[in-house]
C-alpha cells in the first residue's frame, strides 16, 4: 500500500513532469519559429536599410546638382542683368546722340535755306539789275 501510493505520486509527477516538458518543448518550437521570423524580418528590414541608405546617397548626389545648377544660374543671371543694364546705358548713349545729330541735321538744314534765299535775293537783284 505504501509502495503503491508512492509509485502512483511518482507516476503523477512524471505525468506531469512530462506534460510540463511537453509543453515546454511547444514552447521552444514556437520560440525558435518566432526567432526565425525575427530574423527574417530583421533579414528584410536590413535589406530595406540598405535601400533607403542608397537612395538617401543618391538624394544628396541629385541635391549638391541642383545646389550647383542654381549657383550656375544665379550667376547667369547677374551676368544678364549687366548686360541689359550696360545695353540700356548705350540705347540711352545713342538717343542722345541721335538727338544731336538731328539737332545738327536740322541747323544744317536751316543754313542751307538761309544760304539758298540770299541765292535766290541776289539772282533777283542781278535779274532786276539788267533789266
Amino acid at each position: 500500500a505504501e509502495s503503491e501510493r508512492k509509485y502512483e505520486d511518482i507516476a503523477r509527477k512524471l505525468a506531469t513532469k512530462e506534460d510540463e516538458l511537453e509543453r515546454s518543448n511547444e514552447r521552444c518550437t514556437n520560440g525558435e519559429k518566432k526567432i526565425i521570423d525575427l530574423e527574417e524580418e530583421l533579414k528584410v528590414v536590413g535589406q530595406n536599410l540598405q535601400t533607403l541608405e542608397v537612395s538617401e546617397e543618391k538624394a544628396l548626389q541629385r541635391e549638391d546638382n541642383y545646389q550647383r545648377q542654381i549657383l550656375d544660374l544665379i550667376e547667369r543671371l547677374k551676368a544678364a542683368e549687366l548686360r541689359e543694364e550696360n545695353a540700356t546705358m548705350n540705347i540711352q548713349r545713342l538717343n542722345v546722340r541721335i538727338d544731336q545729330t538731328e539737332e545738327d541735321l536740322l541747323s544744317e538744314k536751316l543754313k542751307i535755306k538761309d544760304v539758298s534765299d540770299n541765292l535766290d535775293n541776289v539772282f533777283r537783284e542781278m535779274e532786276n539789275g539788267i533789266n
